[in-house]
């Protein structure tokens, strides 16, 4: 059991800034997205003395800003990688049952068939499969087979021109940035040390007495709201930083096995009523698959796949980016969408992993891929949010694979047994839905919303109110949050910045119209009495909040005047070889992209490979099939 406080509380954080530079870790991780929140926690439930610095917000990068899926793995059925599919469908069943029931929940998706010959028997056999790896014990209902008329009475919004069927079948989806942010929490319940606006600036080292040379002794870091420099004593350093973990792997003064390059995703929010459907939709496209994911009252639509080179904080997205989403959505349905429908728009990064030049031994992973460039440093990149776990646990049985701890080894991992912060206990809270409206004055679809987000722990959000009545309405109108929820971010989530709350610990920032903006002022009072902000700061919190807006409406903006996109005039479409019906999903082609990220880009063409003959010091990967220099595998 946690012994110590899941609290990540922002006023507290100059005494977790005082413990970076007073104690000693067993490890220090670098990075706080899904990646670097789990390798924390990993590490901190086998008991050892963790620390997570992370240069801006948890889940400030990819992590926030994925096709918020958890997924079963289903396009490695083709490439008849059973253990894999396997295995991510494990996770996904963990996670839905018994891990972070509150967070991750099933979602049914519609693949509407337009060949009835070809596609039923054959995206049949492979659901077939894909039920029968997840066994009987099974959080998710088995796919079915739909005619037209049914996907039809499911799927309204799908135009009935030559559709011949659909099949549907379950996979589940998260809020990512709240599912890395409740790890973190965890990691923290654990004994971690979580510590935002950190960046790290050098890898620290120790001369060894016998042999010469030098061992890795934790890193230097700067705190960027004050700019004060720690030293972090640590005997192991993680570096898990996403698509930053070249310039990483660069401070350090290391040459790790492989290289990262970026790849930009980007998805569209319309509301709920743009689109007419009960279920979710999957469309095979030219260049990938495209999701419409049903999110409360909007829904979520993309992906795209296109290189990047620009800010990695901020990566933008444009209106070539919009216009390709609202194409290939509106082949498929009755009334097409246009930019009129479009209430937001968000880019991520996907960290896409290659072998690095002259890295002959370099092995890749189609999930992920570990490196310990030198004794007591590993780094790892690629893989997907669903298999998060198992990267955390490669990741620290690499950097620890010769520690000794206490006078003993390090304890295998046990995060599988490990359910996050508002998992215990749950269906005992939420049975008592109606007591918790009536003590604490609320709707009942208030604590609802609550348990949603928060699981067994929303009695924490529900006691702010009795201190402050207020804080019980609603942050604005048509949205569910409560004010309360706010000062939580700050008192519990280690909100520092109107930023903070407003895209990560709310999701307004991509489900209102305007963005937040309607909301940021009652942010900045709330935020600014439990920080002492005084009018200027939260002038300037609200100011760099309105730019960050101003840069997303900017890309709605962009192009705007472009022609509609209803479809081809030429009556192509589903069933002429060109549509999204005219491929199996089990079969995605060059980039496609997977629910949470994953994807195999350039055409990569999976080969078994041998290990390295000469004891590589690649560690954690199990899988290695990907041609060498070919790009494998990407985060969510």
């Amino acid at each position: 059991m946690p012994t110590s406080s899941s609290v990540l509380d922002s006023r507290a954080r100059s005494a977790e800034l005082t413990r970076l530079a007073s104690e000693r870790f067993d490890l220090l991780v670098i990075g706080g997205g899904i990646t670097g929140a789990g390798t924390a926690l990993d590490a901190a439930s086998r008991g050892l003395r963790v620390a997570l610095v992370e240069a801006r917000d948890l889940a400030s990068g990819t992590s926030s800003r994925s096709s918020k899926l958890i997924h079963g793995g289903l396009r490695y059925l083709e490439q008849f990688d059973f253990k894999l599919v396997y295995e991510a469908l494990h996770e996904r069943d963990l996670l839905v049952s018994r891990l972070a029931p509150h967070l991750v929940k099933p979602v049914s998706f519609l693949y509407p068939l337009y060949k009835k010959v070809v596609e039923r028997p054959y995206v049949g056999a492979g659901l077939v499969l894909y039920d029968a790896m997840e066994g009987t014990k099974r959080p998710v209902p088995f796919h079915k087979h739909l005619t037209a008329k049914g996907a039809l009475k499911l799927a309204p919004a799908l135009s009935p021109n030559r559709l011949a069927g659909a099949m549907r079948y379950y996979d589940a989806q998260v809020d990512d940035a709240r599912y890395t942010l409740t790890v973190a929490r965890t990691a923290a319940s654990h004994g971690a040390v979580i510590a935002t606006r950190v960046s790290a600036v050098s890898v620290l080292r120790d001369p060894v007495s016998r042999g010469g040379g030098e061992r890795i002794s934790g890193a230097l870091v700067r705190d960027e709201e004050t700019g004060r420099e720690i030293a972090v004593s640590a005997d192991r350093v993680a570096i898990c930083a996403g698509v930053w973990t070249d310039l990483v792997h660069e401070l350090a003064g290391v040459s790790a096995g492989y290289q990262v390059r970026m790849s930009k995703g980007v998805h569209i929010v319309v509301p709920r009523d743009a689109v007419h459907a009960d279920t979710g939709m999957i469309l095979k496209t030219e260049k990938s698959v495209l999701f419409f994911i049903p999110w409360g009252e909007r829904w979520i639509i993309g992906t795209t796949d296109t290189d990047w080179a620009g800010d990695r904080a901020e990566p933008a997205p444009n209106g070539a980016d919009i216009d390709y989403i609202l194409a290939a959505a509106n082949r498929v349905l009755a009334r097409p969408l246009t930019r009129a429908d479009v209430i937001a728009v968000y880019a991520g990064l996907r960290p896409l992993v290659a072998a690095a030049a002259g890295k002959s031994t370099t092995k890749l992973s189609r999930e992920h891929v570990v490196d310990v460039p030198v004794p007591g440093l590993a780094s790892i990149a690629g893989g997907k949010f669903t298999t998060y776990r198992i990267m955390a646990r490669d990741v620290v049985d690499a950097v620890m694979a010769d520690a000794v701890v206490a006078e003993a080894a390090v304890p295998a991992s046990v995060t599988d047994q490990t359910p996050l912060l508002g998992a215990d206990g749950l269906a005992a809270v939420q049975a008592a839905t109606g007591r918790l409206a009536a003590d604490y004055g609320v709707p009942r679809a208030a604590v609802e919303h609550l348990l949603s987000r928060y699981g067994s722990v929303a009695a924490e959000v529900l006691e702010l109110i009795r201190t402050d009545p207020g804080l019980a309405r609603p942050l604005t109108e048509g949205h569910p949050y409560l004010r309360a929820e706010v000062a939580y971010a700050v008192t519990h989530e280690g909100a520092l910045h109107v930023e903070d709350v407003l895209v990560r610990r709310t999701r307004l920032f991509i489900e209102s119209a305007d963005s937040g903006t309607t909301a940021v002022e009652d942010v900045s009072v709330i935020m600014g009495k439990l920080l002492g902000w005084h009018r200027r700061r939260r002038a300037a919190e609200v100011g760099r909040y309105r730019d960050l807006v101003a840069t997303e409406h900017a890309a709605l903006a962009d192009g705007a005047d472009r022609a509609d996109h209803s479809g081809p005039a030429d009556g192509t479409g589903p069933g002429d070889g060109t549509g999204p019906g005219d491929a199996v999903l089990a079969v995605l082609g060059d980039g496609a992209v997977l629910a949470d990220g994953a994807v195999l880009a350039d055409g990569a063409v999976p080969a078994d490979g041998a290990v390295p003959a000469d004891g590589a010091r690649l560690a954690g990967i199990r899988r290695a099939r990907s041609a060498k220099g070919k790009v494998a595998a990407a985060t969510g």
